[in-house]
């Protein structure tokens, strides 16, 4: 058995790949459309590590997505938790769980899969503004 991807479903495009591959830094793999079948389908991988992938699912006719926490998380491993969490904000992306630790933060697509991203290694220094930041919302 092989790990091949996880599926999740977006409302637009645009915004999914501003968050997933400028914000969060994944590169696009490939891109099938299917016009019969009204969807296209966007693999990403972490650079570096093309065989953990993420499949986004666009639906062509609209349908209401429900962010609903039965789905889990993405978890990505990262070289720097405080640059990969200031590269985000850059980008608008609300931190909601902080790394005050060091070494666990979590954020949210603009659909509302929520991602972890994990120190590499061993945690960081405790560093501000991180340390004395509040969570906001939920993960």
């Amino acid at each position: 058995m092989k790990y091949l991807h996880t599926m999740v479903r977006i409302s637009s495009i645009e915004q999914s790949l501003a968050f997933y591959c400028d914000a969060l830094g994944l590169r696009e793999l490939r891109r099938m459309d299917n016009p019969a079948g009204r969807f296209t389908l966007i693999f990403l991988a972490a650079p570096g590590d093309e065989s953990a992938q993420v499949e986004l699912t666009y639906n062509w006719d609209p349908e209401p997505l429900r962010g609903d926490r039965n789905f889990g998380h993405l978890a990505y491993e990262v070289d720097d938790i405080y640059a990969a969490c200031a590269r985000l904000r850059e980008h608008g992306v609300t931190v909601l769980r902080p790394p005050r630790d060091g070494r666990m933060a979590f954020v949210r697509s603009p659909d509302g899969i929520s991602v972890e991203l994990l120190q590499k290694g061993a945690a960081k220094a405790p560093q501000e503004p991180w340390t004395s930041m509040p969570n906001t919302g939920s993960w």
